[in-house]
């Protein structure tokens, strides 16, 4: 099957092993505002992924994958690419085989709330069109 053509690639500033998910978890609740990864912090619940979110990640127009930061390095030794950042959390426009940064962490940094994150994403694809 052939991969599509552009896709979203969004990294979370956290590792996917089962002690960090719940390690990040509990933080995330006990101390938020010195958690390190404000696209989890934004998108994520205490368990699962806020609805607005998945609603909106749904209806793009550009499929998108998910990866902690352990998994977005292991893929890209197994799919090189000149990777234009390396801090997280970070949104990645993969396209036509090349990666490169949509959203920076300091720009997922500085939204407050989940709809500033979706309008920020938003105006970027839409950006992207023109």
């Amino acid at each position: 099957m052939k991969e599509p053509e552009t896709e979203l690639i969004l990294v979370y500033n956290a590792d996917s092993s089962f002690f960090n998910i719940i390690k990040d978890a509990l933080h995330k609740s006990v101390s938020p505002s010195t958690y390190r990864c404000n696209l989890c912090a934004l998108t994520y619940g205490t368990i699962s992924m806020k609805t607005d979110w998945k609603t909106f990640i749904d209806n793009l127009k550009v499929p998108a994958k998910f990866f902690h930061r352990d998994e977005f390095f292991k893929m890209l030794k197994t799919h090189p690419h000149d990777v234009e950042n390396t801090e997280f959390p970070a949104i990645y426009l993969h396209k036509d085989g090349k990666l490169s940064l949509l959203v920076p962490s300091t720009e997922i940094d500085r939204c407050k709330t989940l709809k500033n994150l979706i309008d920020l994403l938003d105006e970027k694809l839409t950006n992207l069109q023109r």
